[in-house]
Parts: structure tokens; sequence; C-alpha cells
């Protein structure tokens, strides 16, 4: 009797990708959001200017969300090992992007409660060094932008090189029902796939154009105050901005919400898979869940009955061609004609 090679049987959970060039770059974007804050702060003290000490801390809750974003990315590649985590770290960096878009918030409603503030005790602006320091800032949030955004990694990632283990067990019940119980799990022979947007690099992106937006509302506000007089100007763009970062954030809570609760149930990808199954002749799907566990990659846990002596293996070949579906754990359900009756005739619509 041959030895059996346990090592095949083990999956590995860990859906992020190989490269790390997203963490590389919010370490990176961090610490210059950092050098900006200290000059901006530094600033503010030299020349007793308020606009400037307002915007190096506004800049720093920015700096607090990059940090926590790569840090989120350290934790998650530090762990990616670690069986305790049922379905690998990723949710690691999607959790870093939901108080990333929770911080947002407080930034928009602090940018309110100051700006109204500023409409009934108007503050004395040093416009130049403002200027100056603003024009800087949304420099600084351009570079930013551009090693944040994500670049479009095209198909050539892999289709992945796919491992299917089956474990089927029949189990005789007094209602005479057979159970198989199918656990697949696709691998990619040395890559992993990054379709799928990264909710977390997107959240310090988010950030880094809220800084952005905020430079170039303080430079229109300053340039009108200075050579016009509008001093309603700064604080009305400050409203607008705000309003502006509450849908953006809105957007990032729920992108970042729907993977944290697993509200998966929404997306095509169920249908598809349910049309698949019940493709199947004598197949009536009774149980069906599917949630994220990466970027763009799904497991499922599924449940049929029929008629047939099908196995779950018979099922997995037919989800075989949604590629985005990495881990499936399949029961089939066989019932007599008599326990099938009884259960209100499951395959009446076969």
């Amino acid at each position: 009797m041959s030895a059996c090679d346990h090592s095949n049987w083990h999956p590995d959970h860990d859906y992020r990708p190989l490269e790390q060039g997203a963490e590389r770059q919010t370490w990176l974007v961090a610490a210059l959001t950092g050098v900006t804050m200290l000059v901006e702060v530094a600033a503010g003290y030299l020349f007793n200017s308020m606009a400037l000490l307002a915007d190096g801390w506004h800049m720093a809750s920015h700096m607090v969300a990059i940090g926590l974003a790569a840090l989120a990315y350290l934790l998650a590649r530090r762990y990616s090992g670690d069986q305790r985590f049922a379905f690998g770290t990723w949710k690691i960096e999607v959790l870093a992007g939901f108080s990333s878009a929770l911080l947002l918030v407080v930034v928009a409603l602090t940018m309110i409660g100051e700006s109204l503030a500023r409409f009934w005790s108007p503050a004395q602006i040093g416009f130049d060094e403002a200027i100056v320091v603003a024009i800087i800032g949304l420099l600084v949030n351009l570079a930013s932008a551009w090693l944040l955004h994500e670049r479009h990694e095209h198909a050539h990632a892999g289709h992945g090189h796919q491992h299917a283990h089956d474990h089927d067990h029949d189990h005789d019940h007094d209602h005479d029902h057979d159970h198989d119980h199918d656990h697949d799990h696709d691998h990619d022979a040395g890559k992993r796939t990054t379709g799928g947007r990264d909710l977390n690099r997107h959240a310090a992106f988010v950030h880094v154009l809220t800084d952005g937006l905020t430079s170039v509302a303080a430079i229109v506000a300053l340039l009108g105050g200075k050579f016009f007089g509008w001093s309603w100007l700064d604080p009305a763009m400050g409203v607008i901005g705000a309003v502006v970062i509450l849908v953006w954030a809105k957007g990032l809570l729920r992108g970042t919400g729907k993977a944290l609760l697993d509200r998966e149930m929404d997306d095509p990808l169920v249908h598809q898979i349910r049309a698949a199954l019940e493709a199947v002749p004598d197949t009536d799907v009774t149980d069906l869940h599917l949630w994220r566990v990466g970027r763009a990659q799904y497991s499922c846990i599924l449940s049929v009955v029929t008629h047939q002596d099908y196995t779950a293996d018979r099922y997995k070949r037919e989800l075989a061609r949604f590629a985005q579906v990495v881990h499936v754990t399949a029961e089939v359900n066989r019932c007599a004609e008599s326990g099938h009756r009884s259960t209100g005739d499951l395959s009446a619509a076969h």
C-alpha cells in the first residue's frame, strides 16, 4: 500500500496577492504625509498662522489613517499562516479600510463645525504664507495619490492550477438520506489572483483625495479672500468639501461593511451558481452560502437534494467554471421516492 502525501490535502487559506507593492507604497505615503504635517505645524507656529496649524493637524488625521492601512498590510502578511484565521487574514485589511472610513466621517464633521464657526467669527488669515503651504500640500497629495492609485493587473495573473480534494461520506439515516460532503480547494500554482478592489488601499487613496480636495478648496478660498475680500469663501469651501468627503466615506463604509458582515448574497454570482447547480437534472438547491475571502475570491457552502446517485464531485464540476470560487463545501442529500414526496416533491421543477 503506497504512502499518502497528506500535505496535498491541507489547503492554503491565504488569498492575498503575493506582491507587496501596496504595502511599501502605503508606508511611503504615510511617511511623506507625516513630514508634510510636521512642516505645516512648525510653519503655523513660526508665522502665527491658525490656518496653517489647522491644515497641519487636519493632515495628521490622514497620516493616522494611512499609517493604519500600512499596519494592516503588515499584520495581514505576518499572520497569514496563523491557523486561528479560518479563511486567511484578508479581512484585517478590510477592517482597516472600515476604520479609515469612520475617521473620514469624523474629519468631515469636524470640518463642518469649524467652517460654521468661521461664518460667525471670521479669523484673521495670513494669506501669503497660507497659500504657499497649501500649494505644497496639494503637490504632496498629488504625489501620494499617484503612489496609491491602483494599477490594474491584467488577467495574466493566471487562472490557477486546480487541485480538488474530495471527501465523500455516506450516512444512512431513518429518512433514507445520503450525504456526500465535498471540500474543494482551488490553488494557484505560485500565484494568487489579484482581481478585485483592494479596499484597504482604496481607503488610503480616498484619504489622500480628501486632503487634496481640502487643499484645492483652501487655495481657491485664500485667493478669493486675498484679491476680492471674500472672507465668506473660506468657510463655504470647508462645508462643500466636508459634504463631498461624507459622500466618499459612505461609499467606503458600504463596501467594507459588506465584506466584514459577509453580506454577499445579493451578488449576481449567487444566482449564477444556483442556476448552474439546478441545471443538473433532478436537483434542488436547498441551501447556499457565498462570502468573500479575498479581493475577488469567494468561499461557497451548498446543499442539494436529488433522487439520482450523484456525488458531491458531480456538482463541484458544475462550479469549476467560476474561477473566483476558490473554496467549495458541498452536501448531497439523496432521498427515496417516499421520502421525497413527504418533503413536498422537491423535484417537481425538474
